[in-house]
């Protein structure tokens, strides 16, 4: 089976996300993708995240009408920062005989070499690297060795320009965020009157 795992903050989870998710699952011809949100994010933050569970269900929320889709909690149960390859190493025992499709984003991927353990994180998912505008392929050449340059496929597809962090400004401005997230998303942010107050600094982190 080809499983496609997307992790991410989801803070909150937009018609972006989406969209890449099925974008690869169909070029790869990926059986499932599996959404993984943070626990608690490695890497430092500008801003303090939404609390897990909030994250959690929002992504719930967005996936429900796509049978291609499903959320685990693995991250969120798992005490402590959200490391990719405890993740890996977890869904490796859950599905033994899978091949994992890593989905994120081509400036996250960049980076890889300062995650935790990396080089087992190379070896225990191929990665699907989304552009991301002013970001182009030949920058991981200069960053990354030859041995991870092959684990990567890039994905080039339309992009979306929505972030979550105008989501949340959008919020906090009263201004409308319909047709940016799903809308079962917006009746949840604002049933739960998330991202309505100024956000505050997080603390450090690292992969």
């Amino acid at each position: 089976m080809r499983l496609g795992i997307m992790g991410g903050t989801f803070d909150p989870i937009h018609l972006g996300h989406l969209f890449i998710a099925e974008e690869a699952r169909v070029r790869f011809d990926l059986e499932k993708v599996v959404f993984v949100p943070n626990g608690i994010p490695p890497h430092k933050r500008e801003y303090e995240t939404t609390r897990a569970s909030h994250r959690f269900a929002m992504v719930r929320v967005a996936i429900h009408q796509n049978p291609d889709f499903s959320c685990s909690a693995i991250e969120v149960q798992r005490p402590g920062p959200s490391y990719t390859v405890e993740t890996l190493r977890e869904m490796r025992q859950q599905f033994p005989e899978a091949e994992f499709f890593y989905i994120t984003g081509i400036d996250a991927i960049s980076e890889i070499l300062s995650w935790a353990e990396h080089e087992e994180v190379v070896r225990l998912a191929t990665f699907i690297a989304a552009m991301r505008p002013g970001f182009e392929p030949v920058s991981l050449l200069e960053k990354l060795p030859v041995a991870y340059l092959e684990r990567i496929l890039v994905l080039n597809s339309t992009g979306i320009g929505i972030s979550s962090s105008e989501i949340r400004a959008r919020v906090r401005g009263q201004m409308p965020i319909r047709y940016l997230t799903p809308d079962g998303v917006c009746e949840y942010i604002f049933r739960f009157g998330l991202y309505r107050q100024a956000e505050a600094s997080a603390q450090a982190g690292g992969e």
